[in-house]
């Protein structure tokens, strides 16, 4: 059986159909998994890679957590801004780590140029952040997890009550100690294992393993005494 299996897409900008390809479920099994959730495979198929979705015929590229259709006045800004300028190039069949790339890139502008909500927006700035992490390539790995960490922060603000709080939070306080805040990351873990409506027991014990480790890295100076116990 063959990993990668197409799927018909209907562009929600210019409404062609397409094929663009996806993992099979059979070889999405991660080898290890990272604790900001970023997944590591021994294949070369892997799933992150085909994530976005772009149409060979106008560019507009999305993911199937985005918008559902465009309005005219989008279509318009779209085209107006980038799609006039597009050329004819097709992502739908086995994708190299740096076309994958190109694909979340492009995803990216086509939600800056529609205002795509903001939640769509961290999780394409987090997964361009897995890529470079990928191939070790640290400082712009740490750009893109900045750039991730202030959007998802944003959409606490905006869309939190909405949201898993406890996975959003969870993740806040990782890419806080990712990128070198430790103060700031036991801030966001101690919110997780002490807000007692959160009952995500997963979230609160990766919370508690997260504050702990930095505990033991800065010498017990974050905290002077352990966040609550876990819910049962």
């Amino acid at each position: 059986m063959e990993p990668l299996y197409l799927t018909s897409i209907t562009c929600i900008c210019c409404e062609t159909t397409y094929k663009t390809s996806r993992v099979r479920p059979s070889f999405k099994k991660p080898s290890n998994r990272d604790t900001d959730f970023c997944s590591h495979y021994k294949t070369d198929f892997n799933p992150d890679y085909y994530v976005v979705r772009v149409c060979p015929r106008c560019g507009f590229a999305s993911t199937e957590n985005g918008a559902e259709r465009m309005t005219d006045a989008q279509k318009k800004e779209y085209y107006d801004t980038f799609g006039s300028r597009w050329i004819h190039r097709d992502y739908g069949g086995n994708r190299t780590k740096e076309q994958a790339l190109e694909c979340y890139k492009l995803a990216l502008l086509c939600c800056g140029i529609i205002k795509e909500k903001d939640r769509v927006i961290a999780g394409l700035l987090h997964h361009i952040a897995w890529l470079y992490r990928y191939e070790g390539l640290q400082e712009q790995e740490q750009r893109f997890l900045r750039f991730a960490l202030e959007a998802y922060i944003t959409v606490f603000e905006t869309e939190g009550g909405s949201l898993n709080n406890a996975k959003l939070m969870y993740l806040i306080g990782e890419l806080h100690r990712r990128v070198g805040e430790p103060r700031k990351a036991v801030q966001w873990f101690s919110r997780v294992v002490n807000d007692k409506r959160i009952t995500d027991a997963s979230m609160i014990r990766a919370s508690r393993d997260q504050w702990q480790m930095l505990r033991e890295n800065n010498n017990n100076e974050l905290f002077e005494e352990e966040p609550a116990a876990m819910n049962a």
